[in-house]
């Protein structure tokens, strides 16, 4: 059995709430770790992290835009996933 940072746990977590309609299982499937264990570090207790605050009034994308921002948003999300796998080893 495997002991994890619990930064890495925490990160593994966050990952998963930021990505809105994704699995439990594909998230610890890309993570390399079982579904059940990623389950259990969701529902072990943890501080209650500071909510972000919406900009102002939303603005209208073009199409370029929208495609940049989750290029962005898809990248951000690569490079957690490698710090996580990074730091468990």
């Amino acid at each position: 059995m495997r002991d994890y940072p619990a930064q890495c746990k925490a990160d593994a977590v966050a990952l998963y709430h930021s990505r809105p309609g994704v699995s439990v299982a594909s998230v610890a499937t890309d993570l390399g770790v079982s579904t059940e264990t990623l389950r259990s570090w969701m529902r072990a207790p943890r501080p209650v992290a500071a909510r972000p605050v919406p900009a102002g009034p939303a603005s209208v994308e073009t199409p370029v835009e929208e495609e940049n921002r989750e290029l962005r948003r898809q990248v951000a999300e690569l490079k957690q996933e490698r710090e996580i796998l990074r730091r468990s080893r």
